[in-house]
Protein backbone atom coordinates (compact mmCIF):
# COMPACT_ATOMS: atom_id res chain seq x y z
CA UNK A 1 0.00 0.00 0.00
CA UNK A 2 1.44 3.40 -0.99
CA UNK A 3 2.24 5.52 1.77
CA UNK A 4 -0.60 8.29 2.74
CA UNK A 5 0.90 12.03 1.49
CA UNK A 6 0.11 14.61 3.90
CA UNK A 7 -1.69 16.72 1.26
CA UNK A 8 -4.17 14.11 0.70
CA UNK A 9 -4.41 13.54 4.70
CA UNK A 10 -5.22 17.32 4.81
CA UNK A 11 -7.70 17.11 1.91
CA UNK A 12 -9.57 14.71 3.53
CA UNK A 13 -9.02 15.38 7.89
CA UNK A 14 -9.14 19.10 7.19
CA UNK A 15 -12.28 19.91 9.17
CA UNK A 16 -10.30 17.47 12.08
CA UNK A 17 -7.28 19.61 11.54
CA UNK A 18 -9.09 22.63 11.93
CA UNK A 19 -11.26 21.13 14.97
CA UNK A 20 -7.86 20.71 16.60
CA UNK A 21 -6.19 23.67 16.03
CA UNK A 22 -9.65 26.08 17.48
CA UNK A 23 -9.44 23.56 20.73
CA UNK A 24 -5.65 23.77 21.50
CA UNK A 25 -3.78 26.98 19.36
CA UNK A 26 -1.63 24.65 17.77
CA UNK A 27 -1.01 21.60 15.90
CA UNK A 28 2.36 19.82 15.44
CA UNK A 29 2.25 17.28 12.52
CA UNK A 30 4.97 14.72 12.47
CA UNK A 31 5.82 11.34 11.01
CA UNK A 32 4.86 12.12 6.81
CA UNK A 33 8.18 11.55 5.25
CA UNK A 34 6.29 12.09 2.09
CA UNK A 35 7.04 15.49 3.51
CA UNK A 36 10.87 16.36 3.15
CA UNK A 37 10.88 19.73 1.13
CA UNK A 38 10.27 23.61 0.48
CA UNK A 39 7.92 22.23 -2.78
CA UNK A 40 6.10 19.32 -0.54
CA UNK A 41 5.12 22.14 2.25
CA UNK A 42 3.83 24.30 -0.47
CA UNK A 43 1.68 21.21 -1.82
CA UNK A 44 0.96 21.04 1.76
CA UNK A 45 -0.84 24.39 2.38
CA UNK A 46 -2.15 24.68 -1.14
CA UNK A 47 -4.52 21.50 -0.11
CA UNK A 48 -5.62 23.81 2.67
CA UNK A 49 -6.87 25.96 0.71
CA UNK A 50 -6.82 28.69 3.20
CA UNK A 51 -6.61 32.16 0.94
CA UNK A 52 -2.80 33.93 1.06
CA UNK A 53 -1.73 36.73 2.57
CA UNK A 54 1.31 38.22 0.99
CA UNK A 55 4.04 39.43 3.63
CA UNK A 56 4.01 43.38 3.33
CA UNK A 57 4.51 45.57 6.31
CA UNK A 58 6.40 42.69 8.32
CA UNK A 59 10.34 43.80 9.38
CA UNK A 60 11.73 40.44 9.37
CA UNK A 61 14.23 39.45 6.69
CA UNK A 62 12.32 36.44 4.42
CA UNK A 63 13.74 34.71 1.49
CA UNK A 64 10.37 33.99 -0.79
CA UNK A 65 11.60 30.06 -2.06
CA UNK A 66 8.79 28.84 -4.09
CA UNK A 67 5.08 29.36 -4.37
CA UNK A 68 3.50 30.49 -0.80
CA UNK A 69 6.72 29.75 0.97
CA UNK A 70 9.11 32.03 2.49
CA UNK A 71 12.10 31.34 5.16
CA UNK A 72 10.69 31.98 8.91
CA UNK A 73 13.61 34.57 9.71
CA UNK A 74 17.08 34.93 8.44
CA UNK A 75 18.25 36.68 11.50
CA UNK A 76 21.47 35.47 12.71
CA UNK A 77 21.55 32.05 14.59
CA UNK A 78 22.89 33.78 17.58
CA UNK A 79 19.57 35.79 18.09
CA UNK A 80 16.95 35.03 19.89
CA UNK A 81 13.35 36.05 18.91
CA UNK A 82 11.22 36.98 21.40
CA UNK A 83 7.53 36.51 21.33
CA UNK A 84 4.91 37.84 19.30
CA UNK A 85 1.83 37.44 16.61
CA UNK A 86 3.25 37.85 13.68
CA UNK A 87 2.38 41.31 11.91
CA UNK A 88 0.45 42.35 14.65
CA UNK A 89 1.25 46.21 14.40
CA UNK A 90 -0.60 45.53 11.45
CA UNK A 91 -4.25 45.93 10.30
CA UNK A 92 -4.09 42.74 8.27
CA UNK A 93 -2.56 39.82 9.65
CA UNK A 94 -2.58 36.35 9.33
CA UNK A 95 -4.90 33.66 10.59
CA UNK A 96 -2.92 30.66 10.31
CA UNK A 97 0.92 30.39 10.17
CA UNK A 98 2.10 27.21 8.79
CA UNK A 99 6.10 26.27 9.64
CA UNK A 100 7.86 23.43 8.43
CA UNK A 101 11.53 21.77 9.28
CA UNK A 102 12.94 21.42 6.31
CA UNK A 103 16.55 20.88 8.10
CA UNK A 104 16.99 20.21 11.80
CA UNK A 105 19.79 22.66 13.71
CA UNK A 106 22.81 21.55 14.98
CA UNK A 107 21.57 22.39 18.68
CA UNK A 108 19.16 24.42 19.97
CA UNK A 109 16.62 26.30 17.29
CA UNK A 110 13.66 25.29 19.03
CA UNK A 111 10.40 27.67 18.68
CA UNK A 112 8.97 28.03 21.82
CA UNK A 113 4.73 28.40 21.83
CA UNK A 114 2.44 30.38 24.47
CA UNK A 115 -0.94 30.78 24.65
CA UNK A 116 -2.16 34.41 24.53
CA UNK A 117 -5.25 34.36 26.55
CA UNK A 118 -3.05 33.01 29.79
CA UNK A 119 -0.49 36.28 29.31
CA UNK A 120 -3.90 38.47 29.18
CA UNK A 121 -5.22 37.29 32.36
CA UNK A 122 -1.60 36.93 34.48
CA UNK A 123 -0.68 40.95 33.04
CA UNK A 124 -4.54 41.90 33.92
CA UNK A 125 -4.02 40.55 37.33
CA UNK A 126 -1.20 41.97 38.36
CA UNK A 127 -1.03 45.25 36.41
CA UNK A 128 -4.47 46.32 35.89
CA UNK A 129 -4.26 49.94 35.31
CA UNK A 130 -1.55 49.31 32.62
CA UNK A 131 -4.10 46.48 30.89
CA UNK A 132 -6.72 49.10 30.73
CA UNK A 133 -4.33 51.77 29.13
CA UNK A 134 -3.23 49.44 26.77
CA UNK A 135 -7.07 48.52 25.56
CA UNK A 136 -7.81 51.91 25.54
CA UNK A 137 -4.63 53.61 23.75
CA UNK A 138 -3.08 51.32 21.61
CA UNK A 139 0.35 50.63 20.39
CA UNK A 140 2.30 52.52 18.32
CA UNK A 141 5.35 50.78 16.51
CA UNK A 142 8.02 52.79 15.04
CA UNK A 143 10.88 50.86 12.66
CA UNK A 144 13.31 52.24 10.43
CA UNK A 145 14.03 50.52 7.31
CA UNK A 146 16.94 51.08 4.90
CA UNK A 147 16.80 50.76 1.32
CA UNK A 148 17.95 47.30 1.22
CA UNK A 149 17.77 44.02 3.72
CA UNK A 150 19.97 43.42 6.47
CA UNK A 151 20.44 40.12 7.34
CA UNK A 152 22.58 40.64 10.44
CA UNK A 153 19.56 42.17 12.74
CA UNK A 154 16.07 40.80 13.09
CA UNK A 155 14.48 43.51 12.02
CA UNK A 156 16.27 44.02 8.86
CA UNK A 157 14.30 44.05 6.40
CA UNK A 158 14.70 47.15 3.90
CA UNK A 159 11.55 49.13 2.48
CA UNK A 160 12.21 48.08 -0.93
CA UNK A 161 10.96 44.36 -0.16
CA UNK A 162 8.60 45.46 2.53
CA UNK A 163 6.68 47.52 0.74
CA UNK A 164 7.17 45.41 -3.24
CA UNK A 165 8.39 48.53 -4.79
CA UNK A 166 11.36 50.46 -5.63
CA UNK A 167 9.05 53.67 -6.16
CA UNK A 168 8.47 55.71 -3.07
CA UNK A 169 4.89 57.17 -3.70
CA UNK A 170 3.84 53.41 -4.42
CA UNK A 171 5.85 52.76 -0.90
CA UNK A 172 3.65 55.61 0.41
CA UNK A 173 0.25 54.50 -0.91
CA UNK A 174 1.06 50.81 0.23
CA UNK A 175 1.87 51.99 3.90
CA UNK A 176 -0.96 54.18 4.34
CA UNK A 177 -3.36 51.19 3.44
CA UNK A 178 -1.69 49.52 6.11
CA UNK A 179 -2.02 52.69 9.02
CA UNK A 180 1.70 53.65 8.46
CA UNK A 181 3.19 56.85 8.13
CA UNK A 182 6.32 57.19 6.30
CA UNK A 183 9.56 60.14 7.42
CA UNK A 184 11.48 59.35 4.36
CA UNK A 185 15.48 59.87 5.81
CA UNK A 186 19.27 60.31 4.16
CA UNK A 187 19.63 56.60 4.68
CA UNK A 188 16.55 54.93 4.58
CA UNK A 189 12.81 55.79 6.31
CA UNK A 190 11.30 55.83 9.87
CA UNK A 191 7.80 54.27 9.76
CA UNK A 192 5.07 54.81 12.08
CA UNK A 193 2.80 52.70 12.81
CA UNK A 194 -0.45 52.90 14.41
CA UNK A 195 -2.22 53.72 16.86
CA UNK A 196 -3.26 49.86 16.89
CA UNK A 197 -4.83 47.42 18.99
CA UNK A 198 -2.53 45.96 22.09
CA UNK A 199 -4.94 43.33 22.83
CA UNK A 200 -7.76 41.67 20.94
CA UNK A 201 -10.49 39.86 21.40
CA UNK A 202 -10.88 36.18 19.92
CA UNK A 203 -14.46 35.87 19.45
CA UNK A 204 -14.42 31.85 18.44
CA UNK A 205 -13.13 30.90 21.80
CA UNK A 206 -13.79 33.86 23.09
CA UNK A 207 -11.47 35.33 25.16
CA UNK A 208 -8.82 38.72 25.15
CA UNK A 209 -5.82 37.76 23.48
CA UNK A 210 -2.47 39.67 24.51
CA UNK A 211 -2.00 40.15 20.78
CA UNK A 212 1.04 42.59 19.96
CA UNK A 213 5.00 42.56 19.82
CA UNK A 214 5.78 43.78 22.67
CA UNK A 215 8.15 41.88 23.60
CA UNK A 216 9.95 41.53 20.04
CA UNK A 217 9.59 45.35 19.70
CA UNK A 218 10.97 46.46 23.21
CA UNK A 219 13.78 43.96 23.32
CA UNK A 220 15.08 45.15 20.29
CA UNK A 221 15.80 48.40 22.38
CA UNK A 222 18.11 46.30 24.78
CA UNK A 223 19.66 44.05 22.41
CA UNK A 224 22.10 43.89 19.33
CA UNK A 225 22.98 47.38 18.15
CA UNK A 226 21.16 46.54 15.02
CA UNK A 227 17.77 45.94 16.49
CA UNK A 228 18.30 48.81 19.21
CA UNK A 229 18.12 50.99 15.84
CA UNK A 230 15.30 49.70 14.21
CA UNK A 231 12.29 49.29 16.17
CA UNK A 232 11.10 51.00 18.93
CA UNK A 233 7.27 50.87 20.66
CA UNK A 234 5.03 53.28 22.72
CA UNK A 235 1.87 53.62 23.86
CA UNK A 236 -0.45 54.88 21.58
CA UNK A 237 -0.50 58.37 22.66
CA UNK A 238 3.22 58.71 22.54
CA UNK A 239 4.11 57.47 26.45
CA UNK A 240 6.39 55.02 27.03
CA UNK A 241 5.94 51.77 28.46
CA UNK A 242 6.75 51.19 31.93
CA UNK A 243 9.84 49.14 32.00
CA UNK A 244 9.64 47.09 34.86
CA UNK A 245 5.72 46.28 33.53
CA UNK A 246 7.48 44.87 30.39
CA UNK A 247 9.96 42.97 31.81
CA UNK A 248 8.07 41.12 34.27
CA UNK A 249 5.24 40.04 31.47
CA UNK A 250 8.77 38.60 29.69
CA UNK A 251 9.01 36.64 32.84
CA UNK A 252 5.34 35.39 32.69
CA UNK A 253 6.30 34.47 28.69
CA UNK A 254 9.13 32.70 29.67
CA UNK A 255 7.72 30.79 32.70
CA UNK A 256 4.43 29.80 30.52
CA UNK A 257 5.37 28.69 26.79
CA UNK A 258 6.66 25.73 25.61
CA UNK A 259 9.24 24.42 23.23
CA UNK A 260 8.60 22.71 20.19
CA UNK A 261 12.17 21.18 19.55
CA UNK A 262 11.86 20.36 15.53
CA UNK A 263 12.38 17.45 13.71
CA UNK A 264 13.08 16.74 9.98
CA UNK A 265 9.78 17.23 8.14
CA UNK A 266 7.92 18.74 10.88
CA UNK A 267 4.74 20.95 10.24
CA UNK A 268 3.26 22.91 12.81
CA UNK A 269 0.37 24.71 12.74
CA UNK A 270 -0.70 27.99 14.61
CA UNK A 271 -3.56 30.19 15.18
CA UNK A 272 -2.21 33.53 14.67
CA UNK A 273 -4.95 35.33 17.38
CA UNK A 274 -4.40 32.35 19.85
CA UNK A 275 -0.73 31.57 20.37
CA UNK A 276 2.51 33.61 20.27
CA UNK A 277 5.40 32.23 18.97
CA UNK A 278 9.49 33.06 19.21
CA UNK A 279 13.08 31.41 18.41
CA UNK A 280 16.07 30.30 20.42
CA UNK A 281 19.27 30.39 19.28
CA UNK A 282 20.71 28.01 17.33
CA UNK A 283 24.20 26.03 16.30
CA UNK A 284 23.61 25.70 12.00
CA UNK A 285 22.52 24.51 9.88
CA UNK A 286 18.50 24.55 10.01
CA UNK A 287 16.23 25.80 7.45
CA UNK A 288 12.79 26.54 8.78
CA UNK A 289 9.97 27.66 6.19
CA UNK A 290 6.82 29.89 6.68
CA UNK A 291 3.40 30.91 4.78
CA UNK A 292 0.75 32.90 5.62
CA UNK A 293 -3.00 32.17 5.37
CA UNK A 294 -6.09 35.09 6.02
Amino acid sequence: MPACTLPAAVKEQKSFLESLLQRHGAVLLRGFHTTATAEDFNDVIEAFGYEDLPYVGGPSTRTEVVGRVYTANNAPPHRKLHFHHEMSHLPSYPRKLFFFCEEVAAFGGETPILLSHIVYGKMEEKYLEFVEKLEELGLIYTIFAEEEDDDSSALGRGWKSMFHTEDKIVAQQRAAKLNTKLEWMENGVKMIMGPTPGIKRDETRPCKTWFNSIAAAYTAEGGDRKDSEKMGVSFGDGSPLPENVIHDCLKIMEEESIDIPWQKGDLLMIDNLAVLHSRKPFTPPRRILAAFCK
